[in-house]
C-alpha cells in the first residue's frame, strides 16, 4: 500500500489568501521557518499505478501536477485517478470534483448524508451531470451508523471501513449542528496481502470508545491536526468559532489530540488537516517541538508513505 498527502493544511491552505495572521504574514515575509500547503487530500493505491483519490480539494489541479503518478501518460487522455471516496461534504474536500470534469465520469463514493448535501444545499452532483455523465453515485451504506466494511474495484486488496465521526456537517446542510452518522467518516484502510493498517481521519471533532478500538489497530494515524487551542481562531482574532464547532479535536489540554495519541501504539502518528493559525506549522516553535517530544509528526504536501513491505 502506498499513500501520498496531495495537501495538509485545512480550509483556506496555509499561507490563507486573505489571512495576515502571525503565521501567513511570516510565511510571506520569510520569518518564519513554515512551508505552504494545499488544503486536505490523500491518495491511496496498491499498485502504484491506480489510485483512489481521498477527497478533492480547491487545489487539486496543483495537487496533481505535483505528483507524476497522477498523469500516467498511456494515452491520449489519461489519469491516475481510479476513484475518489468523499469523507464528507464540505467545500475544501469537495470543490475540486468541478476541476475533474474533463475526466468525467467518475466513480464517488460517498454516505447518503455527503450525497444529500452535494445534490442540495452544493449541487454538485446535479451541476456535473452536463459533462459526460457526471459522477456515479457508489453509496457507503452504514446502515444504523455502525462501521461498514467495503471493497473499491480499482484496489481489490484494501479492505476500508467507514467509521462514523462525531463531528459536524457544512453550514448548508440540513444537518449543520445537528450531525448524523455519515455527516464524517474516518476510513480505517488494511493491506489484505500484508496485513499493513492506516487509519485516516482528519475531521475528528471528538473521541468515543468506538473510534478509539480503530485507532489502537492502526499501524500508522493519520488524524485531525486543525488546531493547537480549541479557543485558537478566537484567540487571534480571524473567526468566532472553537475547534469543536467546526467538528474538529484541539491537539492541546486535557482529552485532546495528544493525550489520545499517546495511548496509540501505532508506528507513526501523523496529524493532517492544520489550520493556518496553528503553531506547529512553525517549525521552530515550542508546539512543533512538544510533538516531536511525542513523537507526533506534521504532515506536509508530497509526504509519501510506503507500506508495500509492512509485516
Amino acid at each position: 500500500m502506498y499513500i501520498q498527502v496531495l495537501g495538509s493544511a485545512a480550509g483556506g491552505g496555509f499561507p490563507q489568501w486573505n489571512c495576515n495572521c502571525a503565521n501567513c504574514d511570516g510565511l510571506r515575509k520569510g520569518t518564519v521557518n513554515a512551508h505552504a500547503r494545499t488544503q486536505s487530500s490523500i491518495a491511496v493505491s496498491e499498485d502504484g499505478e491506480r489510485w483512489i483519490l481521498f477527497n478533492a480539494s480547491p487545489d487539486i489541479r496543483a495537487q496533481l501536477a505535483s505528483f507524476p503518478a497522477m498523469q500516467p501518460a498511456r494515452a491520449l487522455r489519461d489519469t491516475g485517478i481510479a476513484a475518489v471516496l468523499l469523507i464528507d461534504s464540505q467545500v475544501d474536500h469537495t470543490t475540486g470534483l468541478l476541476t475533474l470534469r474533463e475526466g468525467l465520469p467518475l466513480d464517488i463514493w460517498c454516505t447518503a448524508q455527503v450525497h444529500e448535501d452535494l445534490s442540495s444545499g452544493f449541487p454538485l452532483f446535479p451541476m456535473l451531470e452536463h459533462w459526460n455523465g457526471g459522477l456515479r453515485w457508489q453509496e457507503i451504506a452504514l446502515g444504523d451508523g455502525a462501521a461498514v466494511g467495503f471493497v473499491i474495484p480499482c484496489a481489490p486488496n484494501l479492505k476500508l471501513t467507514a467509521i462514523p465521526l462525531l463531528s459536524n456537517a457544512p453550514p448548508y446542510s440540513p444537518r449543520r449542528d445537528q450531525p448524523h452518522p455519515g455527516d464524517n467518516i474516518g476510513v480505517f484502510i488494511e493491506d489484505t496481502r500484508t496485513g499493513a493498517t492506516v487509519l485516516y481521519a482528519p475531521g475528528l471533532g471528538k473521541t468515543d470508545e468506538h473510534i478509539l478500538q480503530w485507532m489502537r489497530q492502526a499501524d500508522v494515524l493519520m488524524v485531525d491536526g486543525t488546531v493547537w487551542h480549541d479557543d485558537e481562531m478566537i484567540r487571534q482574532q480571524v473567526g468566532t468559532k472553537t475547534g469543536q464547532a467546526m467538528g474538529h479535536l484541539a491537539q492541546s489540554g486535557p482529552g485532546g489530540m495528544i493525550e489520545v495519541l499517546d495511548t496509540m501504539s501505532a508506528s507513526r502518528k501523523i496529524l493532517i488537516h492544520i489550520n493556518n493559525t496553528n503553531p506547529i506549522l512553525d517549525e521552530d516553535s515550542a508546539e512543533r517541538a512538544q510533538l516531536a517530544q511525542h513523537g507526533i509528526e506534521v504532515a506536509w504536501d508530497g509526504m509519501h508513505i510506503d507500506l508495500s513491505g509492512t509485516p
